[in-house]
């Protein structure tokens, strides 16, 4: 089975960067708990305007579907939509450069 790497980017909204970093601190356990993602560990880090980056290594396609119908992950999306925004990669000015570098955050 052919593993994927996620780059998930979360921008707060105004005043919700501690509850969207609570949610986010949730997420890769949940994912794990349900055995969607390798046993590799995720990267967290945050970009110049905010955001935040998650990087984590699914198990496969089959894992991503089965995010997208598992109530409990769906249940932390859900709570993300309204205090977030999930801007693409080439929306953060790092990614303007060939070595983009994000400050790494611990959200332990």
């Amino acid at each position: 089975m052919q593993t994927k790497m996620a780059f998930c980017m979360y921008r707060p909204k105004h005043g919700k960067e501690k509850a969207l970093k609570e949610l986010v601190r949730q997420h890769f356990p949940t994912l794990k708990a349900y055995e969607l993602v390798t046993d590799k560990h995720n990267f967290i880090a945050q970009s110049e305007d905010g955001t935040i980056i998650e990087i984590f290594e699914w198990t496969g396609d089959s894992a991503i579907d089965a995010a997208h119908q598992h109530p409990a992950v769906t249940a932390i999306w859900e709570k993300m939509a309204p205090i977030c925004d999930f801007p693409v990669l080439r929306e953060l000015e790092e990614a303007e450069t060939s070595f983009p570098d994000f400050k790494v955050i611990n959200l332990e």
